[in-house]
């Protein structure tokens, strides 16, 4: 979540602002980080970044449905792999923490977290060929240094799920990594464990995600060890828009792109025009800002089978 050049704390960028709290530790691509004793509180913002630029238009609600999105699925993968979640309500909070306007902010937005040493590498699933994956195999045969059989077309699905993980980048790009250079990084013993929860995870979301007619085509995972007791655990966000490349199963259609229910909607537009993928980036008009939103809003509602409206209202995730 780190920000590099993007200056995600500027306060052009600020999808919003938290009344009155204190604590602050940073801001990253989308969301602030705050100190609540022994605890983390992360709070989603509007923001939205692209090309590792954080744009200066917010999508309105964003952070909700990351956080709402991330409350369902820590929900249901806690029985592969416990996370740091422990509260979503501003009443979790110490007294005074933050004003009435603060709370209200947060509502929706807020993850009490246990805090965790964050492994050093991006945990990613494929299930399908796509995105960079697609342009690695077309050059190579192999996506991240597994190879895979000959002939597949862009967005075709993998026979089987592949774990491709990254490097964490502070400046720049992330950089695909060999399974073997994670084992450098990490061990072989934790690397192996990584690699079988994430490929596990990946098939519980893609499994709940067809179910609502919905292809999980491929996810990033964030994962770290308690800093109280050293357990792996899930951190960050799950199985989001903004983790994870959703497509709907009604229109999938192997040999091309597909469209999607993430911020592909903005990629394009930006794409379109002459912005050289340098910080800032250009205003996005109100069309792409709402297009954006129904998308989120839409990803929100077909994976949870919840009412997005009534989360906004109730901070519930429910029908």
């Amino acid at each position: 979540m780190t920000a590099q050049a993007t200056n995600p704390g500027d306060p052009r960028t600020a999808g919003h602002t938290l009344a009155g709290a204190g604590g602050f530790v940073r801001s990253g691509k989308v969301r602030d980080l705050f100190e609540v004793g022994d605890r983390l509180l992360l709070v989603a913002s509007d923001r939205l970044s692209a090309f590792d630029v954080v744009l200066p238009t917010p999508i309105p609600d964003k952070g909700r449905v990351l956080t709402g999105i991330s409350r369902f699925w820590f929900d249901r993968t806690s029985d592969i792999l416990p996370n740091h979640l422990l509260g979503t309500s501003p009443d979790d909070l110490p007294a005074g923490f933050t004003d009435d306007a603060g709370k209200s902010e947060l509502r929706g937005r807020m993850m009490l977290c246990r805090r965790a040493r964050v492994l050093p590498v991006e945990v990613i699933v494929r299930g399908y060929v796509a995105g960079s994956g697609w342009k690695d195999y077309r050059r190579t045969g192999a996506i991240c240094g597994t190879k895979l059989p000959d002939g597949l077309r862009e967005s075709d699905r993998l026979p089987e799920p592949i774990f491709t993980p990254s490097t964490k980048a502070e400046v720049g790009h992330d950089e695909n990594i060999g399974f073997d250079a994670m084992v450098d990084l990490v061990g072989a013993d934790l690397s192996e464990r990584v690699r079988d929860l994430a490929l596990a995870l990946y098939r519980r979301g893609a499994e709940i995600a067809q179910r609502a007619g919905i292809l999980l085509a491929d996810t990033k995972f964030e994962l770290g060890t308690a800093l109280d007791t050293g357990e792996l655990m899930l951190i960050d966000e799950i199985l989001t828009p903004d983790s994870s490349r959703f497509w709907d199963a009604a229109v999938y259609e192997p040999g091309r792109a597909q469209a999607s229910f993430d911020k592909q909607f903005v990629r394009d537009w930006l794409e379109a025009g002459s912005w050289d993928k340098t910080y800032p980036g250009p205003e996005l008009p109100a069309e792409i800002v709402a297009g954006t939103r129904a998308r989120y809003a839409a990803a929100f509602e077909r994976i949870t089978g919840a009412s997005f409206e009534r989360y906004l209202k109730e901070d519930v995730v429910a029908p």
